[in-house]
């Protein structure tokens, strides 16, 4: 079919569309998204009105390519540096050939950039074999003779065998992954050089497996001294498989992947986690969960039992090692550089500083994203009776690199400056 035409809209903005721009299947993809809050979709009489939330990156419909873009405009390589960052992979490495710069399709072609870089290299390297059990009709014996399957299927016949063999091959797991997910990635990619480049790779892999069973094979993955270098470009593997982000957006509700999308909250909530546990670290602090006992319950209410559970749980050092004194942190993808911290994140962060700090230093803190350089602000809650705690509104330059971000977030821990 010709060229689908591209749809642009920002982070939490509306477009219009024709109803002839949407297909009935295109319509229940969109409602099942819809459905999980990641965007609005509503008819009228003209066609439909689509409208974002906080879910960026690339959906390719039936007849248009709709591009969401995210608030943040971040360049290509720091994107890479946080994505990588967010999702535990190493970061992808600069070559000659590749630069990694944002496009007409917004990250998704930095992704299957990365995924090809990870692809060429172990290409290079030379793929992972493993032995593959397997049983053919042979006209000479190889491996050993299914006597069973002979006696039966051919009838004392010889001049075929049935043989089991056991050989050494690529076509495994580790591969056929990958296989899927470049098979996928050229179905996302308008890029003419990221086309040719999947092209001239793809019949290396195994054929692709369907991205189901891909995943399934993910999730029982696991690394050894012999596949451990396939962690990188399964990490990039997974993120197009699964449709895109930390969490999955399109496959779980059985609506298919033909997209890369990010749930920006979900990403910055991981981008948080990871960067309490590395400035807590060099000061003999760790993180703890913030889920089962150490959660804050609301019982006695009409329903089921509800909680506040931050982001992250910092363990601190105390006097007494019998007492476990905790600091919330608590990721918030809202553009407090701009405007003030709404009354209900102040009365979610003062149930947290009652609940896990000591009672004479209740204190909690947000993390947010900003650009421009990083800043710090703490808010003073009082009552009549006193001081009711207090918030540190903690702005994180996303143009830095998440090394540098992880010494400003540290220099605001207690205890962190002795």
């Amino acid at each position: 079919m010709p060229d689908r035409a591209r749809v642009r809209i920002g982070e939490y903005g509306s477009v219009l569309l024709a109803d002839s721009q949407l297909t009935p299947r295109d319509v229940k993809r969109l409602r099942a998204l819809q459905a999980r809050g990641r965007l609005g979709l509503e008819q009228i009489p003209t066609g439909w009105r689509l409208k974002a939330g906080a879910t960026v990156g690339l959906l390719v419909l039936d007849r248009i390519r709709l591009v969401m873009e995210p608030k943040f405009a971040l360049s290509g390589d720091r994107l890479m540096d946080w994505l990588a960052y967010a999702l535990g992979a190493p970061a992808p490495l600069l070559v000659a050939s590749r630069h990694w710069t944002t496009n007409p399709e917004g990250y998704a072609d930095l992704v299957v950039a990365a995924l090809l870089e990870q692809c060429e290299q172990l290409l290079r390297e030379g793929l992972h074999r493993d032995y593959v059990r397997r049983q053919t009709l042979e006209p000479v014996l190889r491996g050993r003779l299914d006597v069973a399957a002979q006696a039966t299927r051919r009838y004392g016949q010889l001049d075929k065998l049935h043989v089991r063999t056991f050989d050494r091959e690529t076509d495994i797991w580790d591969n056929r992954i990958l296989g899927t997910a470049l098979h996928m990635a050229r179905t996302l990619t308008t890029s003419p050089n990221l086309a040719r480049g999947l092209h001239a790779i793809a019949d290396a892999f195994p054929k692709a497996a369907p991205a189901d069973a891909a995943l399934h094979a993910l999730d029982r993955t696991q690394y050894t001294r012999m596949n451990t270098r396939y962690r990188a470009a399964h990490t990039w593997a997974r993120l197009l498989l699964r449709g895109g982000g930390v969490t999955d957006i399109l496959t779980d509700r059985g609506t298919a992947a033909d997209g890369l999308l990010l749930a920006m909250p979900a990403l910055w909530e991981a981008v948080v986690r990871r960067l309490a546990t590395d400035a807590a670290l060099p000061h003999g602090m760790h993180t703890v969960p913030s889920s089962g006992a150490a959660g804050i319950t609301v019982r006695g209410d009409l329903g089921i039992t509800s909680a506040f559970r931050p982001d992250v749980l910092i363990s601190l050092p105390g006097h007494d090692s019998t007492v476990r004194t905790l600091l919330p942190v608590d990721a918030k993808y809202k553009r407090y550089d701009r405007h003030g911290v709404g009354a209900a994140d102040v009365h979610q962060l003062l149930s947290y500083s009652a609940g896990y700090t000591p009672s004479d230093d209740p204190r909690a803190v947000i993390v947010h994203p900003r650009t421009g350089g990083h800043s710090h602000r703490v808010l003073q809650v009082d009552s009549p009776r006193g001081s009711l705690g207090s918030i540190h509104v903690l702005g994180v330059d996303t143009d830095t690199l998440p090394q540098q971000a992880t010494s400003w977030v540290g220099s605001v821990l207690p205890l962190a400056n002795g």
